[in-house]
């Protein structure tokens, strides 16, 4: 399996932990109330708090990432053209992915740019495996 494939699972369940982590946090699923709104329809959910709303932003974020990600690695892996820059971006992107997460929970604001762009840089390098 090549770094990008892998690159591109550990994306997939990194975003898939993300939104479930919104998730539950949005819905407190760990007192009664909320294990009953999860496991609802969700018609009537409360206000998110704080860091509800950083977790759904993460995660709504990395959905839109993973998008261009996977575009981008379809493109290479169409050309036929992984390269050490492809590898290396997408290594980059995940692992900038992983540590945005945390730092966007914790609310930690310039870090958090700093980080996203980092993973933007690792999106170029893929997608220059193929420009």
């Amino acid at each position: 399996m090549t770094a990008e494939i892998t690159a591109l699972i550990w994306s997939a369940v990194l975003a898939w932990l993300m939104l479930v982590a919104a998730s539950a946090l949005r819905t407190e699923i760990w007192t009664p109330e909320g294990m009953r709104i999860a496991l609802g329809n969700r018609e009537r959910l409360p206000p998110p708090t704080p860091l509800a709303g950083r977790a759904d932003r993460a995660a709504r974020n990395m959905l839109e990432s993973l998008v261009l990600f996977t575009a981008a690695l379809v493109a290479v892996a169409i050309n036929g053209s992984p390269t050490e820059n492809s590898h290396l971006g997408a290594k980059l992107f995940f692992w900038a992915r992983l540590a945005y997460w945390p730092c966007y929970l914790a609310g930690i604001i310039y870090l958090r740019t700093a980080i996203w762009l980092v993973s933007v840089v690792g999106l170029a390098l893929v997608a220059s495996a193929v420009l």
